[in-house]
């Protein structure tokens, strides 16, 4: 489609602005001001709680279903690798690096374009609602969560997430656990105490080697994985205590409380769920965006990564410009041909549904 060009002429403009200023995750205050600063010289009302900020189109209508658009404006933090300035945005070519260009400033600049270019028109059968928040890369409360309570009822999101603009129709959840071995300590030296690693040992082979009986249709198996481990205090006493933690990454074919029930009834250590509110997301395959999303010909597929979807109690798709791959790496960028496709497609996409609705 021919789009005015100051439309993602201005989405570049902020995404320069936000990588310029530091947004680690409980720390986006900035940030923030910036996004209102974004809205103001549109003259687009604006709304905020905490660091999220959001807006609703000129004509909203409680009477219409309202679709959310949401990414985040927080970061990791850069890691050591970094060659550039990770708060300095550098344009080489096409390629715009800096920290959170890619994940996920790309997408949410490219979401507000799209949110401007809609604010005004008078003949949408929905209402939209532009979200940028906050505390996404720690699950944080402060984030979407504590937003959602003060928003109308949602019928659906997009998330604003890299995905090279396919279709995202479902996500992972996530159970971060801790389990404790408990032993008896004793003189390494002769045959005494209850080694804790030992014991421990049978349980992680438990999780290494486990498979859970069923699969996802479209996010395959479950996956864990043994991230940390701590025990013994030094090499001549038998450690009496081994804690060690799991990632579980949770398909919709379990709960994470049937997966907690399963687990617990295979190993002998205590275990302890740090969370049990990052649920796996998706949506239908008969719903109008992924229809729609399909006669326009968006590829689509399920995503072994968290987002805030898990945080949504509606049904969801990620969708955003960049490469995963890029996300939290050295040197991040995104191309600013990417932005311009995704707002381009947004657009196109959000049309297409307001036509079949």
């Amino acid at each position: 489609m021919i789009l005015d060009k100051t439309i993602s002429e201005g989405a570049i403009t902020l995404l320069k602005k936000l990588i310029s200023i530091p947004s680690l995750s409980r720390q986006e205050e900035q940030t923030a001001y910036a996004i209102e600063e974004f809205f103001r010289e549109r003259n687009i009302p604006f709304s905020r709680h905490l660091n999220n900020v959001w807006a609703r189109n000129q004509f909203f209508d409680k009477e219409k279903p309202t679709i959310l658009l949401n990414s985040h404006h927080d970061t990791v933090k850069p890691n050591a690798s970094y060659t550039k300035d990770p708060f300095v945005p550098i344009l080489e070519g096409d390629k715009l690096f800096g920290l959170g260009s890619n994940d996920a400033g790309g997408p949410l600049v490219s979401l507000m374009a799209a949110f401007e270019y809609f604010f005004y028109k008078s003949d949408l059968k929905f209402n939209l609602i532009l979200a940028a928040t906050a505390e996404e890369e720690i699950s944080g409360k402060n984030g979407i969560e504590a937003l959602l309570p003060k928003l109308p009822d949602i019928a659906f999101g997009i998330v604003g997430e890299p995905t090279s603009m396919d279709l995202s129709v479902a996500e992972k959840g996530l159970l971060v656990l801790d389990c404790k071995v408990k032993g008896k300590p004793g003189h390494a030296a002769r045959e005494e105490g209850e080694n804790a690693i030992y014991k421990a040992m049978t349980d992680m082979e438990w999780f290494r080697t486990f498979r859970f009986p069923k699969k996802s249709a479209t996010l395959g198996e479950m996956k864990m994985s043994l991230t940390v481990i701590q025990a013994g205090a030094q090499h001549n006493v038998v450690p009496d205590e081994c804690n060690f933690t799991v990632d579980v990454r949770v398909t919709d074919a379990y709960s994470l409380e049937e997966t907690i029930e399963i687990i617990k009834k295979n190993v002998s250590c205590e275990v302890m769920p740090r969370s049990i509110r990052l649920n796996s997301s998706g949506i239908s395959k008969k719903h109008v965006l992924v229809k729609t999303a399909g006669k326009l010909g968006f590829k689509t597929y399920g995503s072994p990564t968290l987002s805030d979807q898990a945080l949504m109690p509606f049904e969801t798709v990620k969708l955003g410009p960049g490469e995963s791959s890029r996300s939290h790496s050295a040197d991040e960028y995104i191309l600013l041909s990417e932005i311009k496709n995704g707002v381009s497609k947004y657009i196109v996409l959000l049309e297409s549904i307001n036509n079949n609705y």
